[in-house]
């Protein structure tokens, strides 16, 4: 235990009965500012450990799961003073073991930071041992490794008790574990979630070059695995004090590496893009930092360790809740052996050690997975589908752009789309006079999911009016069709950074030609001026608009998604049963979506515009994005028959 980042090689001489005191003191204080109490991800607590063990069953396939860090839990063994107390450490594994299973959690790995005793005695380890095997008869994934009150010297020190009690040999039966160095003291598990295998490096606290060759050959044998060093000092904090953390100074930049951590980082970290994290105890107060490697990617290195709080923080626990969907790392600290009493046993220290809502210790990463592990484990790229395998049943127009421009070249006024379903609804380019050459270009760019692979680029807008668009021909069969029998229209797009309310909001992906006016519509909500039918990024928050004149009525329907995000590719798709119509987003039903019966669209057998809005008729505003595959369907499609369907 140290909280000096620059040397790290004495323990402190602070004794036991002195930290309790300190800490009491600390948890004063701790009540006074209000910085401890219930989680600020506002995540539910997992059951409550007692000693009934469920089954380890983490679910190996969901993307979201949960790596557990336990730091520090040296002052519950202390065998040499006949001061052992095993229940805190006892209550967080069973607690493990239970959360493997909620769907909520899933926690998968579980590993310890070092300093398992304070004096590295036989009989701490022994105490250690016995409360572990409850991990050992459940099959539970985990790892260790030997901190400075563990062991001495580096990890050619040979026989311990330390190597007798969590060895290699403790893990010899155990699925996850992978391999040890010859020393016994650096060892390598893996544990499966999302689908991947991870790799976890549990490292001695004092590495040779020895171990950090075997560490360096384990990951360069296991290539496409994410890796997280875990070892007992790497970084160390640049505030507060050994007593209680006061002041965080930025909450994601308030670490930096010792002088072994730099070690450890020039022999192994840097050069080795597939270690993404690194967490380590040792010191305190809790904190962070991110530095770049070799490859100038992000590597998230986090001190985690709760000895100095009450009862040596009770076997706390670190929980990594890992969501890949959301491309993001939620972070919370929860003490499982004070959750598991009864909230009238508790005394006031068990109450402010129950959570800890620092920000240190609770917050959330960024972290775009696919991005950063991409140099190990290319992304899948789906590759483009031929047209004819996307006209079903009743297709009535499609529009796609791969093979008919290269990457940033300008469509010229005149040139024709040709519509792959054989209807004969081409579209044309329109390019008003004065209208600059690359307002309408090819682009490579498009939605994973996309069966072509291309789309066109506007760079349109209002204010004034500006940019090329294009229209369906005269004679075009979908000028005519108002779909009483139901519709489905799927789009693809993308909003640039640059998308600004004013100048581009309320444009159109898609409208069709006249106006309500001019087609006799009137009443609630009506605007005479507007068009007949728009899909649109409206001005409110980028949220998609669904409006159009319905052959049975004189007033409008209008459906409404949430605001998109810019530079992300989104499908878009619009279904009418022959009745409503409800509005998808990425394959999933918007909240708004009027339950008003809504019959076909009106049709005043005019061109359809693709990129463009009308006011009275005239263009009012040129679309600013993205736009990809197109396709509208005469009926209602189910979510299965998108075209981002697999």
């Amino acid at each position: 235990m140290s909280n000096t980042p620059g040397d790290g090689n004495s323990p402190s001489q602070q004794t036991r009965r002195g930290f309790l005191r300190n800490a009491a003191l600390a948890g004063g204080a701790a009540a006074a500012l209000g910085t401890v109490g219930a989680s600020a991800l506002g995540t539910p607590a997992f059951a409550a450990a007692d000693a009934k063990t469920g089954t380890w069953s983490p679910d190996p396939d969901s993307q979201q799961f949960t790596l557990a860090i336990m730091p520090d839990t040296q002052y519950q063994f202390w065998g040499s003073q006949d001061s052992v107390d095993a229940a805190p450490l006892e209550a967080s594994l069973r607690y493990l073991i239970n959360a493997s299973s909620d769907q909520n959690n899933n926690v998968v790995f579980m590993a310890h930071l070092g300093d398992m005793t304070q004096d590295a005695d036989p009989t701490s380890f022994k105490a250690v041992g016995k409360a572990f095997k409850v991990l050992d008869n459940h099959g539970v994934a985990y790892s260790v490794l030997a901190g400075n009150h563990d062991v001495t010297g580096d990890d050619s020190r040979g026989d311990s008790a330390y190597l007798q009690t969590m060895g290699p040999q403790r893990f010899k039966g155990n699925a996850s574990f992978v391999a040890s160095d010859p020393s016994g003291y650096n060892t390598a598990h893996k544990f499966q979630a999302a689908g991947k295998t991870w790799m976890v490096l549990a490292l001695d606290w004092r590495t040779t070059d020895a171990g950090f060759a075997w560490a360096n050959d384990m990951i360069k044998a296991h290539p496409k695995w994410p890796v997280i060093v875990t070892t007992h000092e790497l970084v160390g904090p640049t505030y507060g004090d050994e007593v209680f953390p006061y002041k965080y100074g930025d909450p994601d930049d308030n670490a930096a590496f010792s002088a072994y951590g730099n070690t450890v980082w020039d022999k192994l970290i840097n050069d080795n893009d597939q270690i993404f994290l690194t967490v380590n105890g040792h010191f305190w107060p809790t904190g962070r930092t991110t530095r770049q490697n070799a490859k100038g990617n992000d590597v998230y290195s986090h001190i985690a360790n709760y000895q100095n709080r009450y009862y040596g923080g009770g076997a706390m626990m670190r929980l990594y809740h890992f969501d890949l969907a959301r491309n993001t790392i939620d972070v919370e600290t929860v003490n499982p052996w004070v959750e598991s009493k009864a909230p009238e046993d508790r005394n006031e220290l068990d109450n402010q050690i129950a959570r800890v809502s620092f920000p240190t210790d609770v917050f959330s990463m960024p972290i775009d997975f696919e991005q950063r592990f991409a140099s190990f484990i290319p992304p899948a790229v789906r590759p483009a589908r031929p047209a004819s395998k996307e006209l079903v049943k009743g297709t009535l127009a499609y529009w796609r752009f791969d093979g008919l421009g290269a990457d940033g070249t300008s469509l010229t006024a005149g040139q024709k789309v040709r519509d792959q379903s054989g209807k004969g609804n081409d579209l044309t380019v329109v390019v008003p006079t004065g209208t600059a050459a690359d307002t309408l270009t090819w682009s490579a760019d498009h939605h994973p999911d996309q069966p072509g692979h291309a789309s066109l680029k506007f760079a349109g807008g209002r204010n004034p009016v500006h940019g090329a668009y294009l229209t369906t021909v005269d004679n075009a069969p979908l000028n005519a069709e108002t779909f009483t029998s139901g519709y489905t229209i799927e789009a693809f797009v993308m909003i640039p950074a640059d998308w600004n309310s004013g100048n581009n909001g309320n444009a159109s992906m898609l409208s069709r030609g006249g106006s309500a006016g001019e087609a006799g519509k009137s009443g609630k909500n009506t605007n005479v001026n507007e068009p007949l039918a728009q899909l649109n990024i409206t001005n409110n928050g980028r949220e998609v608009q669904w409006n159009h004149y319905p052959t049975n009525t004189t007033y409008p329907t209008t459906n409404w998604s949430h605001g998109l995000p810019e530079l992300q590719w989104h499908h878009i798709a619009v279904v009418n049963d022959g009745q409503f119509s409800k509005l998808y987003v990425a394959g999933s039903l918007v909240q708004d979506n009027p339950n008003r019966v809504s019959i076909g669209v009106t049709s005043l057998n005019r061109p359809w515009l693709f990129g463009a809005h009308t006011n009275k008729g005239t263009v009012d505003v040129v679309f600013h994005g993205n736009v990809g595959d197109v396709r509208i369907v005469n009926r209602a499609l189910t979510i299965d028959e998108f075209m981002t369907k697999k």
